[in-house]
C-alpha cells in the first residue's frame, strides 16, 4: 500500500515578488533577527529603525545594515521612504506604536501578540480599515512551509474530519530575573508571549472556539506562570493547549482526525518537519531547503509583500479575526488563574 502523499506546492517564494521598504520600531533582539532574515533570504529591505533612544536606533542600524535611524516612532512613520512598519516593541506598546504607523498611512506587521486584549485588537483593526492599509499579526509560524503544507492537507481532508488538536509551548524562565517576561508593566507572563503559539496552533487546526475552560497559576503582580486550556468549537471539535514559564516542553503540535493524524516532529514554533499518518501508513514531510530557526521570519515578510501587491487589507492566512480570537482565549484563561506564591 503506498504511503500518504503530500501536496506539491509548499510555500510562497521568498524572492521574486514586490520589494517593500521596511521600518522597524523597537530595535531589540527579535527585530535584529527579523532584519537579518529579510536581508539574507528575501528581496525585502529594512531601510529605517526607530527607538525612543536615537543612539539605540543608530547602533541597530549600524549592526544590521539599515540606512536610517530615528529617535521616535512618529518621525520614522512620517518618512516617505518607508512603506511598511514592523512593530517589535514590548506587548503593551503594540497598540500605540501600531496606531502611530497606521495614522501615517503605513502598512503594519505587529509582533505577536497583536495586542494585549481583544478590545485593543478591535482598535487596530478599525484604524487600519479607516486608513486603507494592511494590518497583520507577525504570527510567523503560520507562514512557515510546514504549516502551509499542513493547512493544505487539512483543507483537502487528508485526515478526515478533525476531532482533536493538542499543543504545548513552554520555556523555563528565571522568574527572579528582570526583563519583559517577568515585568507586568510590559505584559510579562507565559500567555501573551509563548502561549500565543499553542493557542494559535489549536485554533488553526480546529477553528475559532466558542467555549474556553482553563486552569493555571499567576503571581500576585499579574505575571501568569502557566496555564492549560481546553476549547470547543461550535462543531464540537476539542483542543487542549498548555504553556508555562516554569518548565520547558518539546513544543509538539498534533491534529487528530477521523481518518488519520498530523504531528510535528520538533517544536511547532520553528521551521520543522511533520508526519502524516493515515490508513495507508505514515509519511514524513521535510524540506531541507527551508531556512532554519529564526531565519524563517523571512516568510511572513514575503507573504505580507504579496498581500499588499494584491491589494489585500487583511491576511488571508491569519486574519485580524484570528488574532482577536486568540486574545479572547488568553483573556478567558487569565480570568481562571490562581494566585500562587513563588520563591
Amino acid at each position: 500500500m503506498p504511503a500518504p502523499a503530500f501536496p506539491s506546492a509548499t510555500h510562497t517564494p521568498l524572492r521574486g515578488g514586490p520589494t517593500l521598504r521596511w521600518g522597524v520600531i523597537g530595535p531589540g533582539e527579535i527585530a535584529g533577527d527579523f532584519t537579518d532574515a529579510l536581508h539574507a533570504h528575501t528581496d525585502q529591505r529594512v531601510v529605517a529603525a526607530a527607538s525612543r533612544s536615537l543612539e539605540r536606533a543608530e547602533a541597530f542600524a549600524r549592526a544590521h545594515g539599515v540606512g536610517s535611524a530615528f529617535g521616535s516612532a512618529e518621525a520614522m512613520a512620517a518618512s516617505p521612504d518607508v512603506d511598511v512598519v514592523y512593530v517589535a516593541t514590548p506587548h503593551t506598546r503594540h497598540l500605540p506604536d501600531a496606531l502611530t504607523a497606521i495614522a501615517a498611512g503605513k502598512h503594519v506587521l505587529i509582533e505577536k501578540p497583536l495586542a494585549t486584549t481583544p478590545a485593543e485588537a478591535d482598535l487596530i483593526g478599525a484604524a487600519a480599515s479607516d486608513a486603507g492599509v494592511l494590518a497583520m499579526e507577525a504570527l510567523w509560524t503560520r507562514y512557515l512551509p510546514h504549516t502551509t503544507v499542513m493547512a493544505r492537507l487539512l483543507a483537502d481532508g487528508a485526515i478526515g474530519d478533525v476531532r482533536l488538536a493538542t499543543a504545548d509551548v513552554a520555556w523555563a524562565n528565571d522568574l527572579s530575573a528582570p526583563g519583559r517576561m517577568t515585568d507586568p508593566a510590559l505584559g510579562g507572563g507565559a500567555l501573551l508571549d509563548i502561549g500565543v503559539y499553542a493557542f494559535w496552533f489549536t485554533q488553526f487546526a480546529t477553528g475559532h472556539p466558542v467555549e474556553r475552560h482553563a486552569t493555571g497559576s499567576t503571581r500576585a503582580d499579574g505575571v501568569d506562570l502557566d496555564a492549560a486550556v481546553v476549547t470547543r468549537t461550535a462543531d464540537g471539535v476539542l483542543a487542549t493547549a498548555a504553556t508555562s514559564l516554569r518548565a520547558t516542553s518539546p513544543g509538539i503540535g498534533a491534529v487528530l482526525g477521523s481518518g488519520g493524524s498530523l504531528r510535528t516532529l520538533r517544536n511547532l514554533v520553528f521551521p520543522t518537519s511533520f508526519e502524516l499518518t493515515t490508513a495507508s501508513g505514515t509519511a514524513i514531510w521535510d524540506d531541507p531547503s527551508v531556512p532554519t530557526g529564526r531565519q524563517g521570519l523571512a516568510y511572513q515578510a514575503a507573504a505580507l509583500a504579496s498581500f499588499v501587491d494584491a491589494g489585500l487589507r487583511d491576511s488571508p492566512l491569519h486574519s485580524l479575526a484570528d488574532s482577536r480570537s486568540i486574545l479572547s482565549t488568553i483573556e478567558a484563561a487569565r480570568a481562571s488563574l490562581t494566585v500562587v506564591d513563588v520563591d
